[in-house]
C-alpha cells in the first residue's frame, strides 16, 4: 500500500524525506510526492512554490508550502530527486508519500500530497475512504474545486472547511495558536498546552470519514507542526534527538522510514490524533483529552523491518490477507444496499442482457475463476465458461454482444489474459477486469473494473492477492445476482455479513500456522502429493498443490476427487500422501467416500476440515482445521492452511520462498 512519511525539526528535512521514501519502495508504488513548508521571504528565489514532473519552475503556492510529485511508476522517485533540486533552502517541516493507486490511475495530478483550495493545505494518505463520492458531492456544492480523482484530495478540502470555520469563530484563538509565545509553548517543548487549530479541525473531520487510513496534514497556519490519525491502517510516530541542540519528530506508515531516524517510536490508536512539532509529540483523544501514546520497542534491522519482522514477504503477505479481504469489501454496499463495482462503462439494461460469461485467467488467477464459476451460476443463474486465457483465443469461442468476459490477472499485465480480453472485445463481448494494480493494460481495455485491492505483493507465489481475488469474484457473482433480480434482499444482506466476517476467519486459520508446520514436518521426506477436492474444494485442491509446486518444487497434483476411479487411483499405494479438502460443503459425503478409497490402498491422508467436525477427523492421519462458513464462501479460508502446508515445507527443504526458482512475480510473454 501507499507509504508516508512526516518530518518536522531538525536539518536535513528534505534529504530525510526522500532516504525514507526510498525504504518505503519495496511496498511498491506508482507515483511520488513531497510538500515542504518553509518560511516565506520575499526573494524570488526563496519562495515557495510547485515543481511537477514535467516542469521544472517553482510556482508561488501560498505562505509556506512546496510541493513536488512526479508519476513515472518505480522510477518516480528518482525523478522526484531531480525537482527536489528546486526545493527552498530551508524547511520547517515536510510530509512525503510513495503511492500505490486505488482511487483514480496513477498520473501526476492523483499523486500526493495533495492541496486545498487556499494551497495552505497538504495531506498525504493511505488507506481508503469508503464514502468519499458523498463527501466530494458535499464539497462540490459548497463551492470547493477538486482537480484529481482521489478519495485524499477530498480530506485536505474537508480540513480546508474546518479550518475556515474555526477560524472565523475565533480569530483570535487562531492566531494565538498559530504564534505561540514560548511561555505557551513550554508544558510540551514545541507545542502550546493546548490542541492546535489543525488538530481541533482534523478531530471534527474524522468521525464524517468511513473506511480505514492513515494521514497526516501540515497548514501553513502553524508553521513547524504535523499533525496526523489514523484509523486500522498503521501509522507510527518518533522522535531523535540529534545531539547537536536540536530535535525533531517523525511518522510514518511503516517502520523502516524511520530506522536510524528516531530513538523512540510511540503507536498511535484508532481516531486519535497526533500532533508533531521538533523533538515533541502530543496524542488527543475524540474530545480533546491528553492520551499518553504506548511506547514501541523496535530492535529490527531494516531488511527485518522491511519484512515486519518475519523471515520473508511470503509469510508477511500472508498475513496481510485479513486486511486485504477488509479492503477489497471496503466501499462495496451504497446506501441504498446495492452493490458496486469500482469503474463500469456497462448499463444495468446492457448487465440484465447478459445471456453467458466467460472467466478467462492463468494461473492462481484461474484458480479463483473456477470457484468465481460456482458462485456466479449459483447466485445469478447466469452459465459460465472458465478458460485458460493462453487458450481461450485460439478455440474460436462464441461470443457476441450479450456475453460477458471476466478477465482476471494480479498485474493487469499478463500477456495471455490481456489478449484474450481484447480477442473478447474484437467479438462484441462486454469485458470486465479483475485487477490489483489501478490503471493496468487489462484495466483501461476493459468496460468494467474490479479492484482486488490487496497492495503490492513481494513474493513470487500469490497468497493475498489469490484471496482478493476470490472475495471480489464472489461480490461480482452478487453484482449480478442484484442486477437481474436473483436474490431477495435480505439473501444479499445475509451473504455480505458473511463475506464481512471473512477477515477474522482468515485469522483464525493464519493463528494456527504452528500445527501447520508440525504435520509438515512429519512429511518433510515425502516426494509426492496428491490434492484432492469436490465441487469448490476442487479449486482449492488446485491452488494447494501449484503452491506446493511453486515454492517446494515437490511433486504435487491435483484432481476432483471423483475422477481418482478414471486413473489416477492406480498411482495410490502404501506411503502416498494425499491432501483432500473436506469442510462441509455440498459434496461432502462423496468426498468421504473418495477419502476412503485411498485410504484402503494404504494412502496417509491429511485432511482440511471444519472445527469440530470429528467424523471427517475419524478418516484422517492429520487434519488442518479451519473455521465454517457458507460453502461458497469456504475456498478463501480452506485455501490458508494449503498455503502455510506449501510455505512451511519450502522452508524445511532450505528454498527461499520469495523467490522461487524459473518463476517471475508477472508473465508478460507468450
Amino acid at each position: 500500500m501507499c507509504g508516508i512519511i512526516g518530518v518536522t525539526g531538525g536539518e536535513g528535512i528534505l534529504e530525510t524525506l526522500l532516504d525514507s521514501l526510498g525504504r518505503l519502495e519495496y511496498r511498491g508504488y506508482d507515483s511520488a510526492g513531497i510538500a515542504l513548508e518553509s518560511p516565506w521571504h520575499p526573494d524570488p528565489g526563496r519562495t515557495s512554490g510547485e515543481a511537477t514532473a514535467g516542469d521544472d519552475r517553482a510556482d508561488r503556492l501560498g505562505a509556506t508550502l512546496w510541493r513536488a510529485r512526479a508519476a513515472e511508476g518505480t522510477a518516480s522517485l528518482q525523478a522526484l530527486k531531480k525537482l527536489a533540486q528546486a526545493a527552498p533552502l530551508e524547511a520547517l517541516a515536510g510530509i512525503g508519500h510513495t503511492r500505490w493507486a486505488t482511487h483514480g490511475r496513477p498520473s501526476e495530478v492523483n499523486a500526493h500530497p495533495h492541496l486545498d483550495c487556499t494551497a495552505r493545505v497538504a495531506v498525504v494518505h493511505n488507506g481508503i475512504v469508503e464514502n468519499c463520492r458523498e463527501l466530494a458531492d458535499h464539497l462540490l456544492a459548497e463551492g470547493h474545486e477538486l482537480a484529481s480523482e482521489t478519495d485524499t484530495e477530498v480530506l485536505a478540502h474537508l480540513v480546508e472547511a474546518e479550518l475556515a470555520q474555526a477560524q472565523s469563530t475565533s480569530q483570535a484563538q487562531s492566531t494565538s495558536q498559530a504564534q505561540s509565545t514560548s511561555q505557551a509553548q513550554a508544558e510540551d517543548g514545541g507545542l502550546p498546552a493546548a490542541p492546535g487549530v489543525l488538530a481541533e479541525a482534523l478531530r471534527r473531520v474524522l468521525p464524517r470519514l468511513e473506511g480505514s487510513f492513515a494521514l497526516a496534514v501540515m497548514w501553513s497556519g502553524e508553521p513547524g507542526r504535523i499533525v496526523a490519525a489514523r484509523r486500522v491502517s498503521p501509522l507510527v510516530v518518533g522522535t531523535e534527538s540529534t545531539g547537536t541542540g536540536q530535535s525533531r519528530s517523525l511518522l510514518a506508515s511503516d517502520i523502516p522510514a524511520l530506522l536510524g531516524k528516531a530513538d523512540r517510536f510511540f503507536v498511535v490508536g484508532d481516531d486519535e490524533v497526533v500532533e508533531l512539532a521538533a523533538g515533541c509529540v502530543r496524542v488527543s483523544g475524540a474530545g480533546g483529552e491528553r492520551i499518553d501514546p504506548s511506547e514501541l520497542e523496535v530492535n529490527w534491522d531494516l531488511e527485518a523491518a522491511q519484512k515486519g519482522g518475519f523471515d520473508d514477504f511470503m509469510s508477511k503477505e500472508m498475513h496481510e490477507q485479513p486486511q486485504a479481504i477488509a479492503d477489497t469489501l471496503l466501499g462495496r454496499v451504497l446506501g441504498d444496499g446495492t452493490l458496486t463495482l469500482d469503474e463500469v462503462r456497462i448499463s444495468d439494461e446492457e448487465l440484465r442482457q447478459v445471456d453467458k460469461v466467460f472467466v478467462v485467467a492463468c494461473g492462481s488467477s484461474y484458480h479463483a475463476g473456477l470457484v468465481a464459476k460456482y458462485a456466479i451460476e449459483h447466485w445469478a443463474r447466469l452459465p459460465v465458461e472458465i478458460d485458460i486465457a493462453s487458450e481461450f483465443r485460439y478455440r474460436d469461442p462464441v461470443l457476441d454482444q450479450s456475453t460477458l468476459v471476466v478477465g482476471v490477472s494480479q498485474s493487469g499485465e499478463t500477456l495471455d489474459t490481456l489478449q484474450a480480453v481484447l480477442a473478447a472485445r474484437r467479438s462484441g463481448a462486454k469485458v470486465l477486469a479483475v485487477s490489483n494494480v489501478v490503471d493496468s493494460s487489462m484495466a483501461r481495455q476493459a468496460d468494467g473494473v474490479l479492484y482486488t485491492r490487496a497492495g503490492p505483493e513481494v513474493g513470487v507465489a500469490a497468497t493475498k492477492t489469490y484471496l482478493a481475488q476470490l472475495v471480489a469474484l464472489q461480490v461480482l457473482a452478487l453484482y449480478l445476482a442484484q442486477l437481474r433480480g436473483i436474490l431477495y434482499p435480505a439473501e444479499t444482506d445475509r451473504l455480505l455479513g458473511e463475506l464481512a466476517e471473512l477477515p477474522g476467519l482468515v485469522q483464525v486459520a493464519l493463528d494456527r500456522s504452528d500445527a501447520v508446520a508440525r504435520v509438515a514436518a512429519r512429511y518433510e521426506g515425502t516426494k509426492d502429493f496428491f490434492f484432492l477436492g469436490r465441487h469448490v474444494g476442487f479449486p482449492v485442491a488446485l491452488e494447494g498443490a501449484l503452491k506446493l509446486k511453486e515454492i517446494s518444487y515437490l511433486r504435487a497434483e491435483a484432481y476432483p476427487a471423483g475422477e481418482l476411479k478414471h486413473g489416477p487411483i492406480a498411482l495410490i499405494e502404501p506411503g502416498t500422501l494425499v491432501v483432500g479438502v473436506a469442510t462441509r460443503t455440498r459434496l461432502w459425503e462423496k468426498m468421504m467416500a473418495n477419502v476412503a478409497e485411498v485410504k484402503s490402498r494404504g494412502a496417509t491422508v491429511v485432511l482440511v476440515a471444519n472445527d469440530g467436525d470429528e467424523r471427517s477427523a475419524a478418516e484422517a492421519d492429520e487434519v488442518l482445521w479451519v473455521p465454517r462458513t457458507h460453502p461458497l464462501l469456504a475456498p478463501v479460508i480452506d485455501v490458508v492452511p494449503l498455503q502455510l502446508f506449501a510455505y512451511h515445507l519450502a522452508r524445511l527443504h532450505g528454498h527461499d520462498v520469495d523467490r522461487p526458482r524459473n518463476l517471475a512475480k508477472t508473465v508478460t510473454v507468450e
